[in-house]
C-alpha cells in the first residue's frame, strides 16, 4: 500500500506540475485540444475517454456500429458481438438464456469484463453478471470493444478489458417501427419469436434532442434442458445415455419449452447550452420473465401410466421460473473551462427486482408437482450509485492529460423463503437464507497522452482505488430449512487499496501501417456474491467467504495493422495475462467453496482480415487462440495446468455483407471450440446436457428496400441446423421476418 501511495503521490506531482504552466496560459491562446473529423465513423472514446480515431487509439480495440448491429439479426445486444473477435459468448439457448455473459482475452467471468452504457457501469452490484437483454438493440449508436487490462481508467471488473454501449441520439426528427416473427424451421429452435420496437427523436431549435425507444420481444422457445439420472423402479422408456464426463446414465425426460420475454425503454433528453456545453439524462427501464411450460417424463409402467420418480416427487422435471426489473439513471455534463474539457456523470442503477423460484426437493410429503407443492423463492435486489468526474487539457501543443475521479457505491439485499407453493411466488413463509452487504470504492486516475513524433505517441497512466465493505450478514438453512449453528452472523468490514499503472504507444510508420503496444496491470474486488452469499441446489451447497482479497493481473499485448492493396487490411495482436490471488470456486463435490486459491495465465493471437470492394461488399474473417489456465491451485491441486472454464482454445468468425441496389445480404460463420464446465476438464462427452460443445454456426439475413422508408428482411439462424450443447441444448435451425419503417 505504501509502494502504491508513493507512485500516486509522484505522478500527482508531475501533473501538478504541468497544469501549472498550462492554466497560467489560460488567458493566452492555447493549443486547442486534437478533435477529428465528424463523419468518421469509427470514432471511440472508451480506450483513452477521448475521442480517438480507432486506428490511432491504444491497444486491441473493435467498434460495431448501428449499420452493423442493423445488417445482422440481433435480439440481444450481445448477438451484436457475434463477429468481433477475441469475443467470448456465454449464451446456450438465444434470450431465454438467464446465465449469459460477455468475456475477453481467456478470462472467464462477467465479473472480469466491464460492461457499460454511456460510461455507467451495468455489471451487477450482487455477482458482476448483467441482463443483456436489458439493452434494446435498436436504441444503441455503436458498441466499443476494448481488450486488455483498462483498469487504470476504469477500475474493477475491467481486467480482461471494457464494452461500452453508446446510445443514439437523433440529428433530426425520426420515428421508427419495426415488426417482426419467426419461429423453428425444424428441431430444437426456438418457436413464435415476435418482436415490436418503436422509436420517436427530435431536435427543437437546435437546442433541445428527445429520444423514445420502447422495444419488446418474446418467444414461447423449445425443450433446452433434459433430466437424467436414474429411471424409477418398474418403469420402462428411459434412454441410455451418457453424463457429461462420460459415465453411463439416462435419459429420463424434459422439463418443457423454455420461453422468455424482455420489454425495454429508453428515454434520452439533451440540451446545449452553448457550443461547449451540453447536458445529457438517460432513463433505461427493462422488465422480463422466462419460464417453463409442462415437463415430460419418457418412463412408464406396465400399464402404459407415466411414472416421474419412486416418492412420486416430479422435482428433477420442473424448470424454474422468474423475473427482473431493472432501472438505469444516468445524468451526464460535458462543458469547457479555459482550454480544459470536463466531464460529469452521475448514474444510478436499481435491480428492483430479481427472483426465481424453484421446487423442492424432498421426498416426504408433501412433495413438489406439476400441480404445485413446497418451493423455494430466491430474492436478490440491489442497487450502485455512481459518480465520474473528468477534465482534460492540453499542456504544450504535445501533451494531452486527463485526470479524474471516481465512486461507486453498492448494495444487495438477498433473501430466500420457504414457498407453500413453488408456482406461486407469493405464497412465502419461513425465511431460511440471506444475504446483505455493500461496498464503495473511491478513486483517482490521471492520463498523460505525448505525441513524441507525429508518428509516434505514448501514453502512461495510472489509477488508485479504495475499496471498502461494510453491514455484511449471511443467514443459512439446512435443506430442511433448519437454520445453521452460528447463523445469522454479521460480517467485519474490510478495507483495501490497488494501484492500476498502464503505458501504451502507438507508432505509425508509413501510412498503411500501424503498430501498439500496451501493459498494465488490473483489479478486480469481489462482489457481494462471493462474499456473502451461501445457497444451496439439489445437494450442492456453494458457499460464501468474506475473507476473499481482491484478485489482480499484469497483461501486455502487441499488435500491428498493415494495409495491403485497396480495400484489403490485415491486424494481428498477440497478448498475455497473469493472475494473482485468483478467486477460485470449485465445481466438483457437494460443498463449492471459494478462495483466493491461486494463479492463472491466459496467452494468445487474434488475426483479422478484411477486403473492402468499394461501398457494396465486405468480406471478413478473424481467428482468436487462447491459452488459459490454471497455474497455481491451493485449494485443488488436480486442476493446475488444467484450462480454465469456459474458455474456447480457437474461436474464427468469417462473413460477407453485399448491397445491390435496394438488396441487401449479410453472412456469418462462427466457430467456437470446445469449452469445460468442470475445473478438472473431465466433462469430454459430447451433445449431452451440461457439456460445453464446440459448434459452428451460420447464419444468413437478406433485405430489401422496399421504399425509401420501408424495409423488409429476412434471416435464418443456424442455417446449417448445428446440434450442439452449451449447458443446456442450443437453438436450431430458425427462421425470422421482419419490416422496418423509417420517416
Amino acid at each position: 500500500m505504501k509502494r502504491s501511495l508513493y507512485f500516486s503521490a509522484l505522478y500527482g506531482a508531475f501533473l501538478s506540475l504541468q497544469l501549472f504552466p498550462a492554466l497560467s496560459q489560460a488567458d493566452q491562446q492555447p493549443a486547442a485540444l486534437p478533435e477529428k473529423e465528424k463523419h468518421l465513423e469509427q470514432i471511440i472514446v472508451t480506450a483513452t475517454r477521448t475521442e480517438k480515431d480507432l486506428d490511432a487509439a491504444p491497444g486491441s480495440v473493435s467498434v460495431v456500429t448501428k449499420n452493423d448491429i442493423e445488417k445482422m439479426n440481433v435480439v440481444t445486444f450481445d448477438d451484436a458481438l457475434k463477429a468481433t473477435p477475441g469475443v467470448v459468448l456465454s449464451r446456450g439457448k438465444g434470450m431465454m438464456d438467464q446465465m449469459s455473459s460477455i468475456t475477453l482475452r481467456g478470462l472467464p467471468g462477467q465479473n472480469r469484463t466491464l460492461i457499460m452504457v454511456d460510461g455507467v457501469t451495468m455489471n451487477s452490484p450482487y455477482s458482476g453478471s448483467i441482463l443483456s437483454g436489458s439493452i434494446a438493440p435498436g436504441s444503441l449508436d455503436r458498441i466499443e470493444v476494448v481488450k486488455g487490462a483498462s483498469s487504470s481508467l476504469y477500475g474493477g471488473y475491467a481486467m480482461a478489458g471494457a464494452i461500452n454501449m453508446i446510445t443514439a441520439m437523433p440529428k433530426k426528427r425520426e420515428f421508427t417501427l419495426q415488426a417482426g416473427f419467426g419461429s423453428a424451421l425444424e428441431g430444437a429452435g426456438a418457436e413464435n419469436t415476435r418482436r415490436v420496437a418503436a422509436s420517436y427523436g427530435d431536435v427543437f431549435k437546435d437546442k433541445f434532442r428527445i429520444y423514445i425507444n420502447n422495444d419488446y420481444v418474446g418467444t414461447d422457445g423449445y425443450v433446452s434442458d433434459y433430466v437424467t439420472g436414474t429411471p424409477a423402479t418398474g418403469s420402462n422408456g428411459a434412454i441410455p445415455t451418457v453424463s457429461s464426463t462420460g459415465g453411463s446414465t439416462f435419459l429420463l425426460g424434459n422439463k418443457g419449452m423454455n420461453g422468455a420475454w424482455q420489454n425495454n425503454l429508453t428515454v434520452k433528453a439533451e440540451y446545449q447550452f452553448s457550443s461547449s456545453t451540453k447536458a445529457r439524462f438517460t432513463f433505461l427501464k427493462s422488465y422480463g420473465e422466462y419460464s417453463y411450460s409442462d415437463p415430460q417424463t419418457y418412463m412408464k409402467n406396465g400399464s402404459g401410466t407415466p411414472v416421474w420418480s419412486n416418492s412420486g416427487s416430479e422435482y428433477a422435471f420442473l424448470g424454474s421460473y422468474g423475473a427482473n426489473d431493472q432501472y438505469l439513471y444516468s445524468l451526464a455534463l460535458e462543458t469547457e473551462v479555459a482550454s480544459a474539457k470536463l466531464k460529469m456523470n452521475i448514474g444510478f442503477m436499481d435491480q428492483a427486482a430479481s427472483w426465481y423460484s424453484t421446487a423442492s426437493s424432498t421426498t416426504t410429503a408433501p412433495v413438489a408437482t406439476r400441480a404445485g407443492g413446497p418451493g423455494k423463492l430466491s430474492s436478490s435486489p440491489a442497487s450502485a450509485w455512481s459518480a465520474d468526474l473528468q477534465a482534460t487539457f492540453p499542456v504544450q501543443s504535445w501533451n494531452l492529460v486527463t485526470i479524474g475521479g471516481a465512486y461507486r457505491e453498492t448494495r444487495l439485499n438477498a433473501t430466500e423463503y420457504l414457498l407453500s407453493n413453488w408456482l406461486d411466488e407469493g405464497s412465502k413463509g419461513q425465511i431460511v437464507g440471506g444475504a446483505k452487504g455493500s461496498d464503495r470504492t473511491l478513486a483517482l486516475f490521471a492520463q498523460d497522452e505525448i505525441s513524441i513524433r507525429d508518428d509516434l505517441t505514448a501514453y502512461v497512466g495510472f489509477r488508485q482505488d479504495w475499496w471498502e465493505t461494510f453491514d455484511g450478514y449471511t443467514l443459512v438453512s439446512n435443506s430442511a430449512g433448519v437454520v445453521l449453528p452460528g447463523y445469522p452472523k454479521n460480517v467485519d468490514s474490510r478495507s483495501a487499496d490497488s494501484f492500476s499503472p498502464k503505458a501504451a504507444i502507438v507508432y505509425k510508420p508509413f501510412e498503411q501501417t500501424t503498430f501498439k503496444m500496451s501493459g498494465g496491470k488490473s483489479f478486480r474486488a469481489p462482489t457481494n456474491y462471493e462474499l456473502y452469499r451461501t445457497w444451496t441446489i439439489g445437494s450442492n451447497t456453494y458457499r460464501n467467504n468474506p475473507d476473499l482479497k481482491p484478485e489482480t493481473n499484469l497483461s501486455w499485448d502487441a499488435s500491428v495493422s498493415q494495409g495491403l492493396w485497396p480495400g484489403a487490411i490485415l491486424k494481428a495482436t498477440y497478448f498475455e495475462n497473469y493472475i494473482s490471488d485468483m478467486i477460485y470456486s470449485s465445481t466438483t463435490g457437494t460443498v463449492r467453496d471459494k478462495f483466493n486459491a491461486g494463479k492463472g495465465e491466459s496467452k494468445g493471437v487474434e488475426v483479422e482480415a478484411e477486403q473492402r470492394f468499394g461501398k457494396l461488399t465486405r468480406l471478413f474473417a478473424n481467428y482468436t487462440y487462447a491459452d488459459a489456465r490454471i497455474k497455481e491451485n491451493s485449494a485443488d491441486t488436480a486442476t493446475v495446468g488444467k484450462r480454465m472454464t469456459d474458455t474456447p482454445e480457437h474461436m474464427f468468425n468469417v462473413g460477407s455483407d453485399v448491397e445491390y441496389g435496394p438488396f441487401g445480404a449479410t453472412f456469418t460463420g462462427r466457430y467456437v471450440g470446445k469449452r469445460f464446465a468442470n475445473d478438472k476438464n473431465n466433462d469430454t462427452a459430447r451433445n449431452v446436457q451440461g457439456t460445453y460443445d464446440q459448434y459452428f454456426v451460420a447464419d444468413i439475413k437478406m433485405r430489401y428496400k422496399l421504399t425509401a422508408w420501408a424495409t423488409a428482411s429476412f434471416s435464418v439462424n443456424n442455417l446449417l441446423d448445428e446440434q450442439y450443447f452449451s449447458s443446456s441444448r442450443a437453438p436450431g435451425r430458425s427462421c425470422y421476418g421482419d419490416l422496418t419503417f423509417k420517416f
